[in-house]
């Protein structure tokens, strides 16, 4: 059913209303009609009357058994076959904490199928009811005291036919795009791979026996304390420090001042003396260039998996529990996943993989490899689904738990033996990064790492002690 079927509102009772109208009525009719510049689909949740802007919407649709998904949140009920395309099926309801009256397994389901950017999602709701047009000037601002939903989710109320109805923020709730491209928002981001597109950083190359490694752009040296420069180039520094703050969410503190001091210096060197300073969002996106870590946003390399392997501790535990917070679309778990298999073959192997983008976590159970990667290294891990598609095995999957959790948050974890966050603690705000760290070093076992961006450092923040194999780097207790 496309959303063109879904009907304009008559009365109650189903019947037409004729009514005589003068012409001052017809002609303010008109008027409220042209002015209609808004228009949303309305539905309900819990008995309350809510809305999304229509432009989210595709179409609206009955349907049910939906095919379980291990691993998942429980709000994610499964994937279902949209005439060929695999979506995920997310229940509005259980995210919003709304209790669910229990249904039979065949009873089907009221589905709004939804886009946001490319990701193609449906959500179930109580009862979809139709469109509306209302002017934007209308939507007052959100309160908390209008729905059970946290208030940030909530865009606006407007009225129309005597009936209130929540406006939730689509964007918001399922992606992070906006928050980023929003300036002047400056609440912590919680990401290792935030939506930017990012040059592709060259694969690493490596001897296994001399575990080696070798990187086009080296890491920047620690710089112990800032440069004296003269006072031009040191304002020129801190507007540097405000724009990747505003236009990336990204932190300058000590973790990172001193790679950021580094490139500042070649940036003067490939700028001319009047466009130092960052000035828009592909500026920032230039300058953070050689910041990520290798294979960052990617599938690894066979070089830089077999880095990572041994970088990674001895330990002979029967399970061996490992916390990936920032895990974006799921690549890189997947990988270390892979990874820490063959390392620790006789363990079972459980990874916490954690982001606060709701679409990363809910497609990653559904990724697919492409075929240039699946005849490569990752080959031993990966079965064909039923579309013919290179999947990771059951194995694999089973041992990732992808969570949709903020890491500023209490987090119930068990202790763990690795850490690997990579690249995430440059976009947490500077007032929270200390309890970040300290939150990492309780959660680590005694004879656990933690591995952090390449062009990171905690050693001002922790007692953590540095490891270094190669260019790769983990952190272990003292």
């Amino acid at each position: 059913m496309t959303i063109d079927s879904i009907l304009v509102a008559d009365d109650s009772e189903g019947t037409a209303v004729v009514s005589i109208a003068n012409d001052s009525e017809v002609d303010e009719s008109r008027k409220q009609q042209a002015t209609i510049d808004f228009k949303m689909v309305t539905f309900s949740l819990s008995g309350k009357d809510y809305a999304i802007d229509i432009m989210y919407v595709k179409e609206i649709a009955k349907a049910g058994h939906f095919t379980f998904v291990p691993n998942v949140l429980p709000f994610v009920v499964g994937v279902y076959n949209l005439r060929g395309e695999i979506i995920p099926i997310l229940d509005l309801r259980l995210f919003f904490n709304i209790d669910v009256v229990k249904k039979s397994r065949s009873a089907l389901e009221n589905l709004l199928i939804l886009t946001v950017g490319e990701q193609t999602f449906g959500i179930i709701v109580d009862k979809i009811d139709k469109v509306v047009g209302v002017q934007k000037s209308s939507i007052q601002p959100p309160h908390a005291l209008f729905s059970d939903v946290n208030v940030n989710y909530i865009s606006g109320v407007v009225e129309s036919n005597k009936r209130l109805y929540i406006l939730l923020d689509i964007e918001r709730i399922f992606s992070k795009e906006t928050i980023e491209n929003n300036q002047q928002n400056i609440q912590p981001v919680k990401a290792a791979n935030v939506n930017v597109k990012l040059s592709k950083v060259s694969s690493a190359t490596a001897s296994t026996s001399s575990v080696k490694v070798e990187k086009p752009v080296e890491k920047a040296p620690v710089v112990a304390a800032a440069p004296k420069e003269n006072k031009e180039d040191e304002q020129n520094f801190k507007f540097i420090v405000e724009s990747l703050k505003n236009y990336k969410k990204y932190n300058v503190s000590e973790v990172n001042e001193g790679w950021v001091r580094h490139r500042f210096e070649e940036w003067k060197k490939e700028r001319s003396k009047d466009k130092v300073q960052i000035q828009s969002d592909s500026d920032a996106t230039l300058f953070l260039q050689s910041f990520w870590s290798t294979c960052t946003d990617s599938w690894w390399t066979k070089e830089f998996a077999d880095a990572v392997y041994n970088l990674l501790p001895d330990n002979s535990a029967k399970q061996i529990v490992v916390w990936n917070p920032g895990c974006g679309k799921g690549t890189e778990t997947y990988c270390l996943a892979c990874v820490l298999a063959k390392r620790y073959p006789s363990s079972k192997i459980r990874i916490y993989a954690q982001d606060i983008d709701l679409l990363n976590v809910s497609n990653a159970p559904l990724l697919a490899v492409p075929a240039k990667e699946a005849s490569g290294w990752l080959s031993p891990y990966l079965t064909k689904n039923a579309s013919g598609k290179d999947t990771f095995t059951k194995e694999i999957k089973d041992s990732i738990m992808f969570e949709y959790h903020d890491c500023l948050h209490t987090n119930a974890l068990p202790m763990t033996d690795i850490i690997f966050a990579r690249d995430l603690l440059s976009f947490i705000d500077v007032s929270v990064l200390k309890n970040v760290i300290t939150d990492f070093e309780e959660k680590l076992k005694g004879n656990g790492c933690l591995i952090i961006g390449e062009n990171e450092e905690i050693e001002k923040f922790s007692d953590f002690i540095e490891n270094s194999v190669g260019s790769l780097t983990a952190y272990k207790k003292q």
